[in-house]
C-alpha cells in the first residue's frame, strides 16, 4: 500500500506490506486476519505456513488452545519472541467468534469503555517547512497528537520537532520517535534540546536492551520516556527498573489481541499508561486492535496508526473514518470489516511488480 507522498520512509519504504489471510469454517463464517511484513512478507508467509496445522480442524472459539499450539508445539516461545503470523490467525479466529456470536467483538472483550479511539498524526519526515504545513493540515483535520521521527543529527531533529510544533501551534501534542538510535549521551542532549517544544513522550531514545542505561536517562531528563514496543517479559523488566512514564504494545508483536490486553492489565498494576504501537497497518488490523483498546482500561494516549500515510485501503468503503484524529469503533459483528476484492486484487499486484521497493530496510 503506497504512501501518500513519494519521498521515502525510514527505513527506505515507500510503504507498507501487509499479509492478509481468511480462515474459514464449516459453518460457511469467515474471519479476516492481518499481519505486517515483520521481518518480511515471505517470513511471515513461512511462518504461516509452518503453524496453520495448529489452526485447521480447531475450534476458533479456543483461541487460546491455537496460540498456544503455535507457540508451545510450534516452538516459537524457544526463540524468544512470536511472529505476527500467530497474532494474525487469531485476529482470524476472533473475527469468527464475534460473526458467530453476533457481536462486535468490543463486546466480547469486556464491553466499551469509550465509543471512540484515538490516533497519533504521523508527520513523515522531510524538509522542516513541509512537515509544517503537513502538520498545520493535520491540526485543521482537528487531530490532537502528532507523531516525528528523530534520530538524524540533532540540528535537523530540532529543526524538525521546531517546525511541527509551529505548524500546530499549542495544546496538541508532539511525540517524537528516536527508535533506538542515540547513544545514552546523545539522548541526554537531544532531549534537553527537544524540551523547550513539549515533547508529551520520547519513543524508545536508546536500545531497548538496555534497560538500567534508560533507567538512568529517566532520572536524568524532564521528558516522559516512552519504553517499546514491548512483549510482556520485557515490559516487567521495564516496570522493575523504572525505566519508563508509559509503555507501547503490539498484538502483531505479542502473539495476539488478548495479549494485548494483559499487557495493560501489567502496566495498570504499575500505574503506567499503555499505548498501541502499529508495525505498519491496514483497516483489518487497524480495527481490530480498536475494539480491544475501547474495551480495556489504561489507554489514555493517542496510539500509534499509519493511516495519515496511505494513500488507499483494502476495505469495502476505503480508508476508514477518522474524525477529529479518532475512529468510532465499527458496530457490525466480529471486527466489522469487510475487504474490498477489487483493491485487494489492485494492490496485490503491485506487491507481485514492485513490492520490494516497498520492503523495509531496502
Amino acid at each position: 500500500m503506497p504512501f501518500r507522498d513519494a519521498e521515502q520512509w525510514p527505513p527506505g519504504r515507500r510503504g507498507l506490506v501487509s499479509v492478509l489471510i481468511e480462515i474459514d469454517t464449516d459453518e460457511g463464517i469467515t474471519g479476516i486476519g492481518e499481519a505486517p511484513a515483520h521481518p518480511s512478507a515471505d517470513i511471515v508467509l513461512a511462518v504461516l505456513r509452518s503453524v496453520e496445522r495448529f489452526a485447521i480442524g480447531e475450534d476458533p472459539f479456543r483461541t487460546e488452545r491455537i496460540a498456544r499450539l503455535g507457540e508451545v508445539v510450534g516452538t516459537w516461545h524457544a526463540v524468544g519472541t512470536t511472529s505476527p503470523a500467530l497474532a494474525a490467525i487469531d485476529m482470524a479466529c476472533w473475527d469468527i467468534v464475534g460473526k458467530a456470536c453476533g457481536q462486535p467483538l468490543v463486546n466480547l472483550f469486556g464491553g466499551a469503555l469509550r465509543e471512540d479511539v484515538e490516533y497519533l498524526h504521523q508527520i513523515p519526515p522531510g524538509p522542516p517547512d513541509r512537515m509544517r504545513d503537513l502538520a498545520a493540515l493535520g491540526a485543521a483535520a482537528g487531530s490532537e497528537s502528532f507523531h516525528v521521527q528523530v534520530g538524524a543529527d540533532l540540528d535537523t531533529d530540532v529543526e524538525r520537532v521546531a517546525a511541527v510544533r509551529d505548524g500546530i501551534g499549542p495544546g496538541r501534542s508532539i511525540r517524537v520517535d528516536a527508535g533506538e538510535a542515540w547513544s545514552p549521551a546523545t539522548a541526554l542532549r537531544a532531549l534537553r534540546a527537544l524540551a523547550p517544544y513539549g515533547i508529551e513522550f520520547a519513543g524508545q531514545p536508546v536500545s531497548a536492551r538496555n534497560i538500567p542505561e534508560m533507567a538512568r536517562l529517566r532520572a536524568h531528563t524532564g521528558t516522559p520516556l516512552l519504553a517499546g514496543p514491548l512483549c510482556r517479559a520485557q515490559q516487567l523488566e521495564v516496570i522493575r527498573h523504572g525505566a519508563a512514564d508509559a509503555i507501547s504494545a503490539d498484538n502483531a508483536l505479542d502473539g495476539g489481541l488478548l495479549n494485548l490486553k494483559r499487557s495493560a492489565g501489567i502496566c495498570q498494576a504499575a500505574g503506567l499508561p499503555i499505548v498501541k504501537h502499529s508495525l505498519g497497518e491496514l483497516g483489518v488490523a487497524t480495527c481490530a486492535a480498536a475494539h480491544l483498546i475501547a474495551a480495556t482500561p489504561g489507554f489514555d494516549h493517542a496510539n500509534q496508526s499509519y493511516r495519515a500515510l496511505l494513500s488507499d485501503d483494502v476495505l469495502e468503503g476505503g480508508p476508514l473514518p477518522h474524525r477529529n484524529g479518532r475512529l468510532r469503533i465499527p458496530d457490525a459483528p466480529g471486527i466489522g470489516v469487510e475487504l474490498d476484492r477489487d483493491r485487494l486484487a489492485r494492490y496485490a499486484e503491485l506487491h507481485q511488480t514492485a513490492g520490494e521497493e516497498f520492503e523495509p530496510g531496502l
